[in-house]
């Protein structure tokens, strides 16, 4: 398989702190690949890395072959990566149509930006029943639909996700996931950052295991969930 994404040995952090460390991992075209650990491991700053909003001591970050770890957020984006943020972080006076035309401000195809809104309602009709509703005044789970959906609206060849279960019912966490299968369907890749080990590994094709900013693990995703002693070294508080 082609790597899509490749970090090597990337340090990284904010001002004097250094949160990363030596940190390496690979995503191949078309998978699924999570990113474990608890809290203030690394994996959200591993996302903000890749899409250059934290600044890159060493290594690199290379996209296709291309190192991308000098460009500008906005380049990053232009080039086919995007988040869907921890904290979802929508605009939230804004509607629902205003939040997804938000996410293709980088776009010029407006024949093509209105087949893209016509997509995303089709994998969340919720949404579309609340094209005129405030962002702000959405359920938790709806929130989540826009967040992916604005996400979606840059045609991202890598989707990056923080936290997407956060703050969600079981149920919702459930149809989250089965949305992110839906997406790598369509040929996006996704790097998926989360807590909840058993649900993120139960749709990846593969998994890292970062603490304290470096990389202790990394395997098939089948292989992950089957080992003990991987559970209780470094998944156990992550159950639930």
């Amino acid at each position: 398989m082609t790597a899509i994404l490749s970090i090597n040995g990337l340090d990284a952090g904010y001002g004097p702190s250094e949160v990363l460390q030596k940190v390496s991992l690979e995503i191949n075209e078309g998978e699924i690949v999570c990113l474990l650990g608890s809290n203030a491991a690394g994996k959200s700053t591993t996302l903000r890395a890749i899409l250059g909003m934290v600044r890159v001591r060493a290594g690199t970050i290379s996209l296709r072959g291309e190192e991308i770890q000098h460009l500008s957020t906005q380049q990053i984006v232009s080039k086919g990566v995007t988040m869907v943020p921890e904290n979802r972080r929508l605009f939230a006076k804004m509607t629902v149509r205003e939040n997804l035309e938000i996410g293709a401000n980088m776009r010029r195809d407006k024949d093509g930006i209105i087949v893209d809104i016509d997509k995303v309602f089709t994998l969340f009709p919720r949404l579309k029943e609340r094209i005129a509703q405030k962002a702000g005044s959405m359920s938790g789970g709806e929130q989540q639909m826009l967040a992916i959906g604005r996400a979606l609206m840059a045609k991202p060849s890598v989707l990056l996700m923080d936290e997407p279960s956060m703050g969600l019912a079981p149920i919702l966490v459930q149809q989250v996931f089965e949305t992110i299968q839906q997406i790598n369907a369509d040929g996006v890749t996704v790097l998926v950052v989360e807590q909840n080990a058993n649900v993120a590994l139960a749709i990846a094709d593969r998994g890292y295991v970062i603490q304290t900013g470096r990389i202790v693990m990394s395997d098939t995703a089948k292989a992950m969930l089957a080992n003990p002693k991987l559970r209780d070294a470094y998944l156990g508080e992550l159950e639930g």
